[in-house]
């Protein structure tokens, strides 16, 4: 199938008409969003919390700083440090990254992270991939998977693998290639979890 972007492109190349496009574009693709996947989500998010169970995130490229932001988001952005949510980002120690990817291969960055953290039953692993067909994600959600874990997949394209490979799956269905839009919508779901998870907390204050 033909990349919608480009099509849009070619239905008006002026900055303001194809703002326009494209805009309407997110909104379609935000309006397909399973808003149970989202709630679940959250109620997972919570119980992580109540249960002090640790929150990692991962993924490659635009979706590795997705899951950096996220983390920041949910471990800092909640202020509730009385009561944390532990989340961690696997993408943003760049000398574990080089040294197991030197060393053991780019495929085993985030499973050998998993197992130096000592990833344990009810932990949570939130893997962010537009594909859904990058190895080394696949093979940390195949690891967490094996210890009992939870895992959850925000995906693109037609979610790959990692879609049906995960136990909760936020899909943004677009056509192949369509980075842009996939991540854009990650993002807003960062920030949209984000403010509902700090106003529940404060509102019980």
């Amino acid at each position: 199938m033909e990349n919608k972007i480009s099509m849009i492109f070619f239905e008006s190349t002026s900055p303001i008409g194809f703002a326009k496009n494209y805009l309407h574009y997110l909104k379609v693709l935000l309006d397909t969003l399973e808003l149970e996947a989202i709630e679940k989500f959250i109620k997972i998010l919570f119980e992580s919390q109540k249960n002090g169970h640790r929150i990692f995130f991962i993924g490659n490229g635009g979706s590795a700083a997705t899951a950096s932001h996220f983390s920041n988001d949910l471990s800092i952005g909640t202020r509730c440090l009385e009561n944390p949510f532990k989340a961690i980002s696997l993408t943003d120690n760049n000398a574990i990254i080089t040294a197991i990817s030197n060393d053991f291969g780019y495929n085993e960055i985030f499973i050998q992270q998993l197992k130096a953290q000592g990833f344990s039953k009810n932990e949570v692993l939130v893997s962010i991939s537009a594909s859904g067909n990058s190895e080394n994600v696949l093979k940390a959600v195949e690891y967490a998977t094996e210890k009992d874990g939870i895992t959850i997949g925000l995906t693109g394209f037609d979610g790959g693998l990692l879609k049906k490979k995960c136990q909760l799956s936020i899909h943004v269905d677009t056509n192949k290639g369509e980075y842009g839009p996939v991540e854009d919508i990650h993002m807003i779901l960062d920030h949209l979890i984000h403010a509902y998870l700090l106003n529940s907390i404060h509102l019980k204050r």
